[in-house]
């Protein structure tokens, strides 16, 4: 019982200061402005509702901004989400480091970066950091100053995608919906790409389901162990 109210003071006092958003990204040509490229929210909240539309691109009760910015990148360079508290934070105010749980990244080829909401199939997860050596994909991002690294698949054809990148937080994950996640799409073009490989897609929302182990889990009462693996949710990494 003791380590049971400890996990749940924890939760609640990371209620409060945890929520983070992906305003940035950095290439190998540099380090974009704030919300440049990103549909940014105005509000820092998480979506909880794995069947909502939402879930593709974020949205309500976080209204994104739409941005007419596109980022060039380059087929099989790694590129960094840059992940804040706020809009105004800087790299030590990333996310509550109460705040435990997987990351992911995802890419969906698009006509129009600028106009395509994102919603529906395509999606193809291209990076993930779970639970391993005692540490959570969160606690290597908000560790390195807000930045997930994410490598683009030198194989995958040229064009325009959205890159999806996401943070989950278990910390409330007892109960179904729960579990908070975080995500933003950033626009981009990728040249260089083979296009010797083509991935085999999933829809956002309908990647996860709220009673997903990865989703619906005490991380406090039974926490990940060898014997007890956490499961990430979502797709596996697609893999040139």
């Amino acid at each position: 019982m003791k380590f049971s109210n400890v996990g749940a003071a924890a939760a609640l006092a990371s209620l409060a200061s945890g929520h983070t958003i992906f305003c940035q990204l950095k290439t190998s040509a540099q380090t974009y402005p704030v919300s440049h490229a990103i549909r940014t929210p105005s509000y820092d909240g998480p979506q909880t509702d794995v069947s909502n539309s939402n879930m593709a691109c974020n949205g309500p009760p976080n209204p994104t901004t739409p941005s007419d910015k596109i980022i060039d990148v380059k087929a099989g360079e790694t590129v960094s989400a840059i992940w804040r508290h706020t809009l105004q934070s800087g790299a030590n105010d990333v996310m509550d480091p109460g705040h435990k749980g997987p990351v992911m990244a995802y890419l969906k080829k698009v006509t129009d970066a600028t106009k395509d909401s994102g919603v529906g199939d395509g999606w193809f997860k291209i990076q993930e950091e779970g639970f391993g050596n005692g540490k959570w994909g969160t606690d290597t991002v908000i560790n390195s100053g807000g930045n997930q690294q994410i490598k683009i698949p030198d194989c995958i054809e040229d064009g325009q995608y959205l890159l999806r990148a996401e943070m989950v937080a278990l910390h409330g994950a007892r109960s179904t919906n729960g579990a908070q996640l975080y995500m933003e799409c950033a626009q981009i073009n990728v040249t260089g790409g083979k296009a010797t490989k083509r991935p085999t897609t999933a829809s956002i929302p309908g990647v996860y389901k709220s009673n997903d182990a990865g989703l619906l889990i005490d991380i406090y009462n039974k926490p990940p162990s060898s014997s007890n693996p956490y499961k990430i949710p979502g797709p596996a990494v697609f893999t040139c």
